[in-house]
């Protein structure tokens, strides 16, 4: 299947250095892995949307969220959710990376404490209103938070070891940063990854177009890259 991105810079180059890939999904061993599906990532009231909204409208990141997540429900597979929480005891760390930083200084995921839900209803670090009835479904798998990026500081791994999964389709928020982070851990931990690249979004700031940089990256890493289409329909639906 061709996927003809919205943006042409982020189109497949038409002859790659990189090999073709050879993926097989079983539907028996796979799990949907979701990253951040927070209002402040997506949201348009959330802390970091104005430099994510650009990309996320040209991918059409929040609708393809939702379907990728139909067609896993659908498909009878697990669905994980790896979160982003911080809480006021993360504000006293001694030190920070400029992103680390960045997030602290916007308010981003916010909580009051860790055992309390109290402000967290339509907070920046709840889910997006559009993807809460699909997370908040009754079999969805919510772990603790991650902490910066990667799922070293949650139990994502374990809860994907739990359900017998050795192959993941992986999605969310943000490109660069932690689905990229997730998607490294978990090949070095020995599973396959298929990342969906249109139900993703990165920042355009000064620095640089975080999506681009990430898509070469997912090219490199993952076992496999597919739209949301693509994967919808591998996953037994249709877009």
């Amino acid at each position: 299947m061709t996927y003809t991105p919205a943006n042409p810079a982020y189109a497949d180059p038409l002859e790659p250095a990189l090999p073709a890939s050879n993926f097989t999904l079983d539907i028996e061993r796979v799990a949907l892995v979701i990253t951040d599906p927070q209002t402040d990532f997506l949201g348009e009231d959330g802390a970091a949307y104005a430099v994510f909204a650009e990309s996320i409208a040209e991918h059409g990141t929040v609708p393809n969220l939702r379907k990728l997540m139909e067609a896993a429900r659908s498909a009878g597979i697990p669905i994980i959710i790896s979160p982003h929480y911080y809480y006021p005891h993360d504000d006293r760390w001694k030190f920070n990376a400029p992103g680390e930083a960045l997030m602290h200084k916007l308010g981003m995921f916010k909580r009051k404490d860790p055992l309390s839900l109290d402000g967290f209803e339509g907070s920046g670090a709840d889910w997006l209103p559009a993807l809460k009835d699909v997370i908040e479904d009754g079999r969805t798998v919510v772990c603790s938070p991650h902490k910066i990026a990667g799922p070293q500081t949650n139990d994502t791994f374990f809860q994907l070891r739990k359900t017998g999964a050795t192959q993941v389709i992986l999605a969310g928020m943000a490109a660069n940063f932690c689905v990229e982070s997730h998607l490294r851990d978990f090949v070095e931990h020995g599973l396959e990854v298929v990342v969906v690249r249109d139900a993703t979004a990165g920042s355009k700031i000064p620095e640089g177009d975080a999506y681009a940089a990430a898509l070469l990256n997912f090219r490199w890493l993952a076992n496999a890259l597919w739209s949301t289409e693509e994967a919808v329909e591998k996953l037994g639906g249709s877009a």
